[in-house]
């Protein structure tokens, strides 16, 4: 990563180890067809620490997440999370890596209609083989975390935008991941709630010292950031 790309948005310093790179890519290229999106990326960034991606629409932002988040493989180049480089996986060992060290946070919250808010949340824990018992304890804690815990037993069509997306961030911390990936996650919400989530991601990265990258068009959200990188034509500029 270029180090004119590193300045700081604030000086409220990192918690955690300020030095531990939590994820590290090196070279990613991804191709579809003849169409490179992403021509060589370098990138790093360190644990406790919240970086938004910025860049046009198609300029690869959201490629270069699911690539960091292992839900598609590079072409070439490795990635490396908390110290274990994903790309030497096996498919088994990259989805149970994946369940118990990352969350996602979609724009279009992902939330299974005939669930309630507390079975959607209680999904990635249930995948791990947590017990019943300790992960409705979970999710109960982290429904009253979001203040949405008479909410619990309704469904998503029964939520508004807002409380939609807090039951996807509490899912997203079901199974206390160290790093949080979020695709422009206050894309569809107004904007005094999308300034709540905003507020939220550093109320989560203070108490649990968690690791955000967020892709977002929000031009807001992306300077609140403690780095901001943007991607033109398949580079960090």
């Amino acid at each position: 990563m270029l180090r004119h790309s590193d300045s700081r948005q604030n000086s409220v310093p990192l918690p955690g180890n300020h030095t531990l790179k939590m994820i590290e890519a090196k070279g990613i290229v991804k191709k579809f067809g003849n169409l490179v999106v992403l021509k060589g990326i370098d990138m790093f960034v360190k644990e406790g620490e919240i970086v938004s991606i910025v860049g046009a629409s198609g300029a690869g932002k959201s490629t270069l997440l699911q690539i960091l988040g292992t839900l598609e493989k590079p072409d070439e180049g490795i990635v490396n999370i908390g110290g274990t480089a994903v790309n030497k996986l096996s498919d088994k060992e990259l989805s149970a890596f994946r369940n118990q060290k990352i969350g996602f946070v979609f724009q279009f919250h992902h939330l299974l209609p005939e669930f309630t808010a507390l079975e959607n949340i209680c999904i990635p824990a249930f995948i791990a083989g947590t017990a019943k018992t300790k992960a409705v304890e979970r999710a109960k804690y982290l429904l009253d975390y979001f203040k949405l815990s008479e909410r619990a037993e309704h469904k998503p069509s029964e939520l508004s935008g807002g409380e939609q997306q807090r039951v996807a961030v509490a899912r997203a911390l079901m199974n206390n991941p160290a790093v949080v990936l979020a695709d422009e996650p206050s894309g569809n919400l107004d904007s005094n709630s999308a300034n709540e989530l905003h507020k939220l991601f550093f109320k989560l990265r203070e108490e649990f010292n968690q690791t955000f990258i967020i892709v977002t068009h929000n031009p807001e959200l992306a300077v609140m950031a403690d780095r901001k990188l943007h991607i033109i034509d398949g580079l960090i500029e």
